[in-house]
């Protein structure tokens, strides 16, 4: 059984937002001109404007703001020296994308896959970023090695447009799908 939801403004349906919740580490997959690839980087999930069509990273004209949760991004770091840095750095890119926790039963396996663009964060978006990151992983805050090492990387916005919930749990193959 599929559920889809479809709109220009409505983020994800709650379902969506709390598995992506209850996950901390994806998946992210590219292509690059040497292939295919995917890495795994710890994520915080970030709620903000809503979606707009035709603006950069799916972000309305001006539209700032905390406590408009019409859309939802994932926030991440990552070295520009690494392979998919080099690769998120040539602009606002498409990638794929999956989050579940490992070690599941099939027969209760839940997670979320996801397609959307990526683009390096600076300003107030990335202090926003920060802001969500350390919320969600606070030994990083306790450790000053970390918080230094932080301070020196990069933060990414990966804009979801089209997101999947495969939750076994409500029935083999149950999907819950999401369009920007």
């Amino acid at each position: 059984m599929t559920e889809t939801q479809t709109g220009p403004v409505a983020g994800p349906p709650p379902e969506i937002r709390a598995a992506l919740g209850a996950h901390t580490t994806l998946t992210l997959a590219y292509g690059d001109d040497e292939g295919p690839q995917a890495c795994a980087v710890l994520y915080a999930v970030r709620n903000g404007p809503p979606y707009a069509p035709g603006s950069p990273g799916g972000r309305g004209e001006g539209e700032e703001g905390e406590g408009n949760d019409g859309g939802i991004s994932l926030v991440f770091v990552t070295s520009t020296t690494t392979r998919h840095g080099r690769f998120l750095a040539s602009g606002n890119v498409r990638v794929a994308f999956t989050a579940q926790r490992d070690g599941q039963e099939w027969t209760a396996l839940t997670g979320v896959q996801g397609r959307g663009t990526c683009h390096l964060l600076d300003g107030a978006d990335r202090a926003a970023a920060w802001d969500a990151y350390r919320t969600r992983f606070p030994y990083v805050e306790r450790s000053e090695r970390l918080r230094r090492a932080l301070d020196r990387t990069e933060f990414w916005e990966l804009r979801p447009d089209w997101l999947r919930l495969v939750d076994n749990g409500r029935g083999f193959g149950h999907r819950t799908e999401w369009r920007r």
